[in-house]
């Protein structure tokens, strides 16, 4: 339907948690549209409520063609593995870096679908990685917290200079 802008690093409403979904309407189905469009237009795999400014607990993901679009409405991880991974991770609100993080390998999470029936999925790899990450995002952790300081300093400083014109 509408690309919306995205919020850029370092704006700190993306420090801020996202409240959960309670009503399941029309608002909502075009709130998810409007997430999925601007997640293609930015381009990115997953996307959040926070990341276009609307704090609610919503996520798309299209992790590829074969996979197609999957909409989770106030997801949470209910369980996660001991074994741990480490991934490259970036995020629609700061283009153009990205650095390696370490994640759960596999989780399980419990959402509600569109319709606000309730449901729990399983991933492994970069699902899990991407569960973990839009999650974070909606309790207002931005993935950069999950560097070391160094790490986070030197990425903030590339991020700073293609910003510059």
């Amino acid at each position: 339907m509408t690309i919306r802008s995205i919020v850029t690093y370092p704006d700190p409403r993306l420090r801020l948690v996202a409240e959960p979904v309670t009503i399941f309407d029309t608002g909502l189905r075009e709130l998810a549209t409007d997430l999925l469009d601007t997640m293609r237009a930015a381009p990115g795999i997953g996307i959040t409520g926070p990341h276009i400014g609307v704090l609610k607990r919503v996520v798309v993901l299209e992790l590829s063609a074969a996979a197609g679009v999957q909409t989770y409405i106030n997801p949470r991880i209910v369980w996660r593995s001991e074994t741990l991974l480490r991934h490259q991770e970036g995020s629609v609100s700061m283009p153009g870096v990205v650095d390696e993080i370490e994640r759960h390998a596999s989780v399980r999470i419990a959402y509600q679908d569109m319709d606000g029936i309730e449901k729990t999925e399983e991933a492994e790899g970069l699902r899990s990685v991407c569960h973990q990450h839009e999650i974070d995002q909606l309790d207002g952790i931005f993935w950069l917290q999950r560097l070391s300081r160094l790490k986070r300093e030197r990425l903030v400083k590339r991020y700073e200079k293609l910003q510059r014109p």
